[in-house]
Order: C-alpha cells, then structure tokens, then sequence
C-alpha cells in the first residue's frame, strides 16, 4: 500500500519561507517522479512542480526561482523549500508520486499572511 505522507505546513508571513516534506512508503521511490501540487480555496488544483528520477525538474512560473524541490531518495523523501512566499502562494499543497500510477499525499496546509 502506497503512503505519501506531507508535513510541515504552517501558518507565516509573507516574505517568509517554510519547508514541507513528503515522506513515502510502498513506491520504489529511486525510480519515481515525485512533486507537489496545490490548490486555493475555490480554486482548481495546480502543479507546483516536479522532480523527476533522473534528477530533472520542472517549476510553474508563479514559483519559478522561489522554490526548489528535492528529494532524498535514501529516506523515501521529497522536500519543497518556499521562499519569498506571498499570499497567493495561500493553499493546501499535496505531495503527488508517479511510479506505474498516480499517488496523492492527504495534503498540508499554508496559509501566507500579508
């Protein structure tokens, strides 16, 4: 049974920066596509970005040179590092692992204050 498991979401200022984890359990983690969406209160959900097993990644804009993904592959561990965060950036964010099929972590939430 795959487990995706995110941590680390926390309420902060703008300007600010917060690091979430994503600690996975049941996928070959080494060969796996890991990332992170989110999704704004009436809002759909949206990529944040992704890293890849052969250690590409890929950032939409509105986060491009804000934030950086990387991953742990000797502890199952995908990290999103944030910062200049603003409140747009306000949402609940789900690590997502694709290895054969798609895997959703329950989510974490970040509330970004101005």
């Amino acid at each position: 049974q795959v487990q995706l498991v995110e941590s680390g979401g926390d309420l902060v200022q703008a300007g600010g920066s917060l690091s979430l984890s994503c600690a996975a359990s049941g996928i070959m983690f080494s060969i796996a596509t890991m990332g992170w969406y989110r999704q704004a209160p009436g809002k759909e959900r949206e990529l944040v970005g992704f890293s890849s097993s052969g250690g590409s990644s890929y950032y939409v804009d509105s986060v491009k040179g804000r934030f950086t993904i990387s991953r742990d592959n000797a502890k199952n561990t995908v990290y999103l590092q944030m910062n200049s965060l603003k409140p747009e950036d306000t949402a609940m964010y789900y690590c997502w692992g694709h290895e054969r099929e798609e895997y959703w972590g329950q989510g974490t939430q970040v509330t970004v204050s101005s």
